[in-house]
């Protein structure tokens, strides 16, 4: 038996997936949606804008991906071809689409970005690969931690935070029935918990209630330093209004901007994961909203068929909300 955490990674249809427990407790999770373009690719790219007075500029590689390129030689060109690693993978934010990043890699080889499972073994933790119908992340609180990066509510005791992706950083909104600072020291460790549990990285801004004496300011500083004391980044102290940042590395999109770039494709994966841990025999009927179906690619029922060895078959529901997917096994 383990005595440390330890990373259980599904190899889903259409995506893959881990988390880090310990004590049955889910301390990290990831999901990898399978992208070509993400941190760690070494592609080549031509560059097509280098703007004026800057290190910087956009690059279009091959497919015709155009990333944003930082740390330019001051003698590249437009049009010149370069060697590019990607640092961030594109981000999407609501209707907007952040481009990934890229900084020049001459001199290294060309290669793909390393998949998730590949990323865990290169970190301290251990790794057990684990399969849908085992119901291992399932009995770990894998599904409340989707309905957490779907809606962006996580509750605590006294409160609640509502996590919100925008276009500038991600927002934490701290909220509940307690004096302003009680509710401020309760929501700390439930703070920190999800910067690790929905994968939040980059710029985070936490809204606590307003605090007027700069002792009860300083009390929560102290708390959120604590709770942080292992996290790698930078914080700001709270100011008047109770707004603490956080800043860290960005790689990729957090669980809450990944969920909610492509509800429909999501859920569909989603419907697809519950699929393959459904033990009682018969055709397994997919009900969802219809746009879920028509999120759902061929490829991945015909997995899903291959996977499970049943008939599949559909039940469309206007009503259903995009989340709101089952399934079922019926009678053939």
């Amino acid at each position: 038996m383990s005595t440390g955490p330890e990373w259980l990674y599904e190899a889903g249809i259409g995506e893959n997936r881990a988390i880090l427990v310990e004590h049955g407790e889910i301390l990290a999770a990831r999901i990898d949606w399978g992208e070509p373009l993400r941190a760690g690719l070494v592609a080549e790219g031509r560059l097509i804008v280098k703007t004026a007075g800057t290190r910087r500029g956009t690059a279009r590689l091959k497919d015709g991906s155009e990333v944003l390129v930082d740390g330019l030689p001051r003698e590249a060109c437009e049009g010149e071809t370069l060697r590019l690693r990607i640092t961030r993978a594109a981000i999407g934010e609501g209707r907007r689409i952040k481009r990934a990043q890229a900084r020049p890699a001459s001199g290294e080889a060309l290669a793909a970005a390393p998949g998730l499972l590949d990323q865990l073994r290169a970190g301290p933790d251990p790794v057990r690969t684990v399969f849908a119908h085992d119901r291992a992340l399932a009995d770990h609180g894998w599904d409340e931690l989707v309905e957490q990066a779907q809606t962006g509510d996580v509750a605590f005791t006294g409160g609640s935070l509502t996590i919100s992706p925008t276009p500038a950083m991600t927002l934490i909104d701290v909220d509940g029935g307690l004096a302003a600072t009680e509710l401020a020291l309760a929501a700390v460790p439930s703070i920190t918990a999800a910067l690790a549990r929905l994968d939040l990285g980059g710029s985070v801004g936490i809204d606590f209630p307003s605090l007027a004496e700069k002792r009860d300011r300083q009390r929560v500083d102290a708390a959120l330093a604590e709770a942080l004391a292992h996290w790698k980044g930078e914080r700001t102290a709270m100011n008047g209004f109770g707004f603490v940042q956080l800043v860290s590395r960005l790689e990729r999109p957090s669980l809450v901007a990944l969920l909610a770039r492509e509800p429909a494709a999501a859920a569909a994966r989603i419907l697809l994961r519950r699929a393959e841990r459904v033990a009682e025999p018969g055709t397994l009927e997919l009900i969802a909203h219809p746009a879920v179906r028509r999120a759902m690619r061929p490829a991945w029922e015909a997995e899903l068929a291959r996977r499970s060895g049943r008939a599949l078959v559909w039940r469309e529901e206007q009503g259903l909300a995009l989340a709101a997917v089952a399934v079922q096994a019926i009678a053939p």
